[in-house]
């Protein structure tokens, strides 16, 4: 076969195997494996059986990218005995549910119409008592979905704030850290309005190591983080000076003990809830890992838990390309390497993109001196940054292509344009609405 079939092949074996790694994330899918019925009885995780006579309504509440198909799955199993709800998803992300209102907002950059969802599921939690039961849908994208500024702190100031926080490359505990001591959500905020509610939380974890308390900034979660930790956050990227009055004073405030802290571990409201993750990266990477191997490669699934700066974690993938090209290790060629996990970007240019595009462009002059070879990055909620693609694709010849159409991928990547650079190619990644979340998969292959 030419080496211009060899890269077709390719292509087409990277789709498959990312395909199976978001089938795997489905969350209507993920939550029939955690909650089943029997009888009056439900069964939450491995663990917990809840006697459904004890209670007299059953709500639904959430927010995140992949919540729609955790509610349905959840009218599924309930059926009649679910009375309602509420949850929060990224525009284009929703469904039409039975009894639970789907409500959409803008993410990653919160807008009024979460702060309007979030309002509303503060009022429903409010209403419930210790006869009712309280089933949490909570997925990556939650933080942003469901924002509810502690005053004086104004949506436009936390908007503002995270903006801030994105630009500087903070990593997703950071912001968080951050967010929850700006809200009256996160941090297990949630947890206090909703008592003495008995909460399920289900989450389809989207950060790395499965912290219940970052995922969605853990709205049911004990908080680990304090205001102290917050204030140093803000001084380190050097943003006291430069982000909102309102919300560094907020922050500076619970520094000092002027502002009661986020409940933390061993508050007796979280004696009535119970935490069940029930999506993640790695699950994710072991379909594809699979699906690799039912397509004849030698597959090896790296981490689920890279992290840092994107291009760093791009030039240690192309080395372990490179590696499997000279001599085999640590899989010969037919090779597939996986990993997950989520990078950062340091903004310092006006482009357009997502770090996995980001990740991509990177690796365009060094994919260039491999032959057989392919590099995929993709975001599996179907969104890469504030773009519609959720990633992109290298091979061989991508720097060969692009010099034929007069595209510079370093001018490109100086200014973090990698969506258009991409985009002139073809070589975009767009899988629309995912509807789930478990951060970023990639993938690298070495044919024969």
């Amino acid at each position: 076969m030419s080496g211009n079939g060899n890269l077709e092949r390719l292509r087409k074996d990277a789709r498959q195997i990312l395909n199976a790694a978001l089938e795997a994330a489905d969350p209507e899918i993920a939550v029939k494996r955690f909650v089943k019925l029997e009888g009056d009885d439900l069964l939450v995780g491995s663990d917990t059986r809840i006697s459904l006579r004890t209670f007299g309504r059953v709500l639904v509440v959430g927010g995140g990218k992949g919540s729609a198909p955790m509610g349905k799955a959840l009218e599924d199993v309930l059926g009649d005995r679910l009375e309602g709800g509420v949850i929060c998803v990224k525009y284009g992300h929703g469904l039409p549910l039975k009894k639970i209102r789907v409500m959409e907002a803008a993410h990653p950059l919160p807008d009024s119409a979460g702060e309007k969802a979030a309002q509303q599921i503060m009022t429903l939690l409010e209403s419930a008592g210790s006869g009712d039961l309280v089933i949490s849908c909570i997925s990556g994208g939650g933080s942003a979905l469901l924002p509810a500024p502690a005053e004086p702190v104004t949506l436009q100031q936390k908007e503002e704030l995270t903006k801030r926080l994105l630009e500087v490359g903070a990593d997703i505990h950071q912001i968080n850290t951050v967010r929850k001591h700006l809200s009256l959500v996160k941090g297990g905020n949630l947890t206090r309005i909703a008592y003495p509610a008995f909460v399920g939380n289900l989450m389809l974890s989207d950060v790395i190591g499965d912290d219940p308390d970052t995922i969605a900034s853990g709205p049911f979660v004990p908080d680990r983080s304090t205001f102290g930790e917050a204030l140093e956050i803000l001084r380190r990227y050097e943003l006291l000076e430069r982000a909102p009055k309102a919300a560094v004073r907020r922050i500076q405030d619970g520094a000092e003990g002027k502002v009661p802290e986020n409940p933390k571990e061993g508050d007796e409201i979280f004696d009535r809830v119970r935490n069940v993750i029930v999506g993640s990266n790695i699950i994710s990477l072991r379909a594809g890992e699979a699906m690799a191997r039912e397509l004849g490669y030698r597959a090896l699934i790296l981490s689920s838990t890279v992290r840092g700066d994107t291009t760093q974690a791009a030039l240690f993938h192309s080395a372990l390309a490179e590696e499997i090209c000279s001599t085999g290790n640590p899989v010969a060629a037919p090779a597939c390497l996986l990993s997950g996990g989520e990078t950062t970007v340091v903004i310092k240019g006006s482009g357009f993109g997502g770090r996995n595009q980001e990740f991509a462009l990177a690796l365009v002059r060094t994919a260039s001196r491999l032959p057989n070879t392919l590099f995929l990055s993709a975001g599996t909620d179907g969104t890469d940054g504030p773009t519609d693609a959720a990633g992109a694709v290298v091979d061989s010849r991508t720097l060969e292509r692009a010099e034929a159409a007069g595209l510079n991928p370093d001018a490109f990547l100086a200014r973090n344009d990698s969506y258009h650079f991409f985009h002139e190619l073809g070589d975009l990644i767009m899988t629309g609405p995912t509807r789930t979340n478990v951060m970023d998969a990639r993938i690298v292959l070495v044919g024969e």
